[in-house]
């Protein structure tokens, strides 16, 4: 166990829309430090949604990312030897890192050419409500569900 809590290192805002979600977002896509690429694929796939859907392409993907995000998930915890899954509450912080991970691990898995083309229709489906990122929050919720009889194990 360590004595001392880490320091919450702040981001700074992304230089076109201004906020940090953003920032964080690109952070997660980056790949081997190439943050600029990672912006740019950003960038181009926020414009791609705004052509498809007629919409604020930010707003898309704020809509989506709320979509995404969980509200409960399960962790194991082992009592008497027997290990069961706990559904708990999602922290505010966590919810916003498994939100933005799920959609980029989905948009690498589909099956378009480029990524921004990826992430542009994971984006687009996630903010209707379906897709492969939306799939695995009702799984997790799902999972959540089934467990409730367990939740008395709280930590």
């Amino acid at each position: 166990m360590r004595k001392a809590k880490p320091k919450k290192r702040y981001i700074l805002p992304d230089p076109k829309f201004g906020d940090t979600l953003v920032t964080k977002f690109v952070n997660y896509l980056m790949v081997d430090g190439k943050k600029s690429i990672s912006y740019a694929i950003f960038y181009e796939a926020i414009e791609q949604v705004e052509k498809k859907t007629e919409e604020n392409g930010l707003e898309t993907w704020k809509k989506a990312l709320n979509n995404i995000m969980p509200a409960v998930e399960v962790k194991s915890r082992r009592v008497g030897g027997a290990t069961f899954q706990v559904p708990l509450e999602v922290r505010p912080e966590r919810k916003v890192s498994l939100g933005i991970k799920w959609m980029i691990k989905y948009a690498r898995l589909r099956g378009e050419k480029t990524m921004r083309d990826r992430l542009a229709g994971e984006i687009i489906s996630a903010s209707k409500g379906e897709g492969a990122a939306i799939k695995k929050k009702d799984d997790t919720h799902r999972m959540a569900e089934a467990n409730k009889a367990f939740s008395h194990f709280r930590f």
